[in-house]
């Protein structure tokens, strides 16, 4: 609630009173709504086949939930606890490329360097910062994880995370999206990107 407050009221100038009609307001909508749209969300996808997320879960029972909707990708866990059960439950944890960048998170929650340390955390996002991408996997290498496992958590993980079968890895018939990177020391510096073999840069 700390971080709540810090994000809504002090970045949006509330006042007191305004926050908490703004919080009592966004209690209710959950309330009245939350629980019968994640029930129809999560029946759709399944149905078609379409991976579902959970976002922000902090506890077990959070994780529980986002089982029983078959959900495939826990996206930033905000508690250890959280990020463990899930990876324990088969789900890939994601964290944000950023936050391994910046070496925290930008909303106050958990690192995922601590997640990467424990063994749970399996798949980097973007999030807000595209290029992290391609900075993060040598960061964890630097710190002593295999580099070809911090690759695949941008690459094949995500990949067969979502059932994107025909890419993320380098075989025969797949969809051959590559990035060449250079990284003599500091910084790696993308030289050149193939899309389905064809060379665009």
């Amino acid at each position: 609630m700390d971080q709540y407050t810090l994000y809504y009221k002090t970045k949006r100038g509330m006042s007191d009173a305004q926050f908490a009609e703004f919080v009592a307001r966004r209690v209710e909508a959950s309330e009245r709504h939350a629980r019968k749209h994640r029930d129809i969300i999560a029946a759709f996808c399944n149905q078609h086949g379409i991976t579902v997320a959970s976002h922000d879960d902090a506890t077990v029972e959070h994780v529980e939930e986002a089982i029983s909707y078959g959900v495939r990708l826990a996206e930033f866990p905000t508690s250890h606890e959280a990020a463990r059960a899930s990876h324990q439950a088969g789900m890939s944890v994601l964290m944000g490329a950023p936050n391994i960048v910046r070496g925290k998170s930008h909303s106050g929650n958990i690192t995922a360097k601590d997640l990467a340390d424990q063994g749970i955390l399996d798949v980097l996002s973007s999030d807000y910062v595209p290029f992290s991408l391609i900075c993060a996997p040598f960061i964890l290498a630097d710190a002593g994880m295999p580099l070809e496992k911090a690759i695949a958590m941008v690459t094949s993980t995500p990949a067969r995370t979502v059932s994107l079968d025909d890419r993320g890895r380098i075989a025969p018939g797949l969809r051959a999206d590559l990035v060449r990177i250079d990284r003599k020391q500091g910084v790696p510096v993308i030289r050149s990107v193939w899309r389905e073999g064809n060379r665009v840069i």
